[in-house]
């Protein structure tokens, strides 16, 4: 192995430090846990993230960008190659995928990635579409802004961006033709929540964003028609306006705004949130308390994040929820720690790991639905999906598939060069390294019957494990529970 046992043993975080970071993170590796103890520890290290996630270079995850240069197209450009059969749009969409994986892999402000993924799951424009694709990239740039800001601000641009117009239809909704789309899902899934609102909501909803338009199959400008916008009075809930002018951008505004400040809308994003990082069943009372700190900081996002991983029920959650199919592709890349290299090729690793995602059920943002991709565990928790996840983890411990442009660590990273190592040893050895975390009994026993070894048997360079068997090892620990969930 080449260090001290004991230096790492001492570099390992504490289980509650682990657990914070683990959520809000894509895995931990040497260089995450470096930059939690530079920051003074996981509490220190989550408040930086959340207030300065620039205080953390991430010039390794920014590169990347070059490597698709389709995602900095314009909409009119991307739809000509299309037509022109230069590049398809779902390519494009692909490119996308692969640039979020690989920087999720790269990143050292995990924080602001999972949030970014977080809104752009809630806030649901998937990357399939003719139309919408040619905007979907600025779609989670405009995002990725708001990401950490106020989900008023984030709510009023996602909403009249030109993605999302097109997605729900409501680019070409007009006064005489509202298209109810957008309204509908405005309210049930993006602010006030399912069957908190009435078809005649529903209705006024469409009606305030008639106005809002994209040129579809031509230009991709987006705009606003004043001739467009429906007028008259509008109610949905308690919000209410006679709406007499033509230009009804200010009263999307103020309607957006009330929607963001709804308490409807507070628990439901509250919801979401500690669905998500902390475990399916959320308990009310957390929900309500994450609520009442999201309406006094009038929308702000951070507060609420901090109050969630202060709370007693995100500390009791550690383990209790299932890496989604991206999250494990992510995970596993880092806690091999394989080296992604730019594609040069059909088949490079950069290219293959979005094939990897949709092996195990869903690339990054696929999701057909408006509703988003779930965040519970069940969705995942399949038969089909752990084959999927157990074939994945084989392939990438042996180093077998995928293997172009990209660089995996060999058995000799664990086993010395000289002195045997004990195989108990060994698999603490490896669970540290790839978890970061001693081995459990449950693990050692795993490892013993995946690898035919004994605990006290001594592992040197010419025993077989190092020749051959190294992957049944490596498998054994990615496909264990402290792998699979976080």
């Amino acid at each position: 192995m080449g260090r001290d046992r004991g230096r790492d043993r001492a570099a390992l975080l504490t289980p509650s430090q682990r657990h914070l970071v683990t959520r809000f993170s894509y895995g931990i590796d040497a260089a995450l846990a470096d930059d939690v103890r530079r920051a003074g520890g996981a509490q220190a290290w989550f408040e930086k993230q959340l207030t300065k996630p620039g205080a953390f270079p991430d010039r390794g995850a920014d590169e990347v960008r070059r490597w698709w240069p389709d995602l900095d197209r314009k909409p009119a450009e991307l739809w000509k190659r299309q037509v022109d059969e230069v590049r398809g749009g779902w390519q494009v969409m692909e490119d996308y995928g692969r640039w979020l994986l690989v920087r999720r892999i790269r990143t050292r402000r995990p924080v602001l990635e999972k949030m970014t993924e977080f809104w752009e799951g809630m806030l649901h424009v998937p990357v399939s579409g003719d139309a919408h694709f040619t905007w979907r990239a600025d779609y989670g740039a405009t995002i990725r802004r708001h990401a950490l800001g106020r989900f008023d601000q984030m709510l009023a641009e996602t909403t009249t961006h030109p993605a999302m117009l097109i997605f729900l239809s409501a680019a070409t909704s007009t006064k005489r033709a509202p298209n109810e789309n957008l309204g509908r899902e405005l309210l049930e899934l993006h602010t006030l929540g399912a069957g908190n609102y009435s078809e005649d909501d529903v209705k006024a909803s469409a009606r305030i964003l008639t106005g809002w338009h994209v040129d579809l199959w031509e230009t991709w400008a987006a705009s606003y028609v004043k001739e467009d916008h429906w007028t008259g009075t509008v109610k949905v809930k308690g919000f209410s306006d006679k709406n007499r002018k033509g230009d009804g951008r200010e009263l999307t505004g103020d309607y957006l705004r009330y929607l963001a400040h709804h308490p409807l809308t507070a628990r439901h994003i509250a919801e979401r949130l500690a669905t998500k990082f902390v475990r399916d069943d959320p308990p009310s009372s957390l929900v309500d308390r994450l609520a009442k700190v999201y309406l006094k900081n009038d929308t702000e996002i951070v507060p609420v994040l901090r109050a969630l991983a202060a709370s007693k029920e995100f500390r009791r959650c550690a383990g209790q929820k299932l890496r989604d199919p991206s999250e494990d592709v992510v995970a596993t890349y880092r806690a091999l720690g394989v080296e992604v290299g730019r594609p040069r090729h059909d088949d490079s690793g950069a290219i293959a790991m979005l094939w990897q995602a949709s092996g195990l059920g869903l690339s990054p943002h696929a999701w057909p639905r408006p509703d988003g991709t779930p965040v519970r565990n069940d969705i995942w928790a399949s038969p089909s999906r752990a084959l999927g996840s157990m074939s994945m983890h084989w392939g990438m411990a042996g180093g077998w598939w995928p293997t172009v442009d990209l660089r995996y660590r060999k058995p000799s990273a664990w086993v010395p060069a000289k002195k045997p190592i004990r195989f108990a040893d060994l698999v603490d050895a490896v669970s540290r390294d790839l978890l970061h975390r001693p081995a459990s009994k449950n693990l050692l026993e795993t490892a013993c019957l995946a690898t035919g070894c004994r605990p006290k048997e001594k592992i040197d360079r010419e025993h077989g494990l190092y020749q051959w068997g190294f992957a049944r090892l490596l498998a054994a620990v990615l496909d264990s529970p402290d792998h699979l969930a976080c």
